[in-house]
């Protein structure tokens, strides 16, 4: 990209542009997966222990008859934003290395 003539601040945003992009897309299909598994979590539990033969869970064991699933939006809320907070701040440095390398020195070993 250097070698096409963009400066290493247009290179900074297309590398953090693209992480953040993948972070937002991961944090959505996490967030999703997980409110699935939160609301249906008695199925779940039900397939595994039928995938298991029924010993997945036992309450007699455990003493715990149901799992308990509750969805607080608060902490949902605090989950996202920690996931979409550290993969904004973990995208800066791939970028930031991106951004500053030589062109040169990059098509060298290629």
């Amino acid at each position: 990209l250097r070698t096409m003539g963009l400066s290493e601040g247009s290179i900074l945003r297309v590398f953090f542009l693209c992480g953040a992009f993948t972070g937002v897309i991961g944090t959505l299909a996490g967030l999703a997966i997980g409110v699935l598994f939160a609301v249906n979590i008695d199925h779940v539990m039900g397939f595994v222990n039928w995938l298991n033969g029924g010993d997945a869970w036992d309450p007699s064991i455990r003493g715990i008859y149901h799992l308990p699933a509750k969805l607080q939006p608060w902490d949902v809320t605090k989950a996202v934003a920690l996931s979409l907070s550290l993969s904004f701040i973990v995208t800066i440095f791939p970028a930031r290395r991106a951004a500053r390398m030589n062109p040169v020195e990059a098509l060298r070993y290629e």
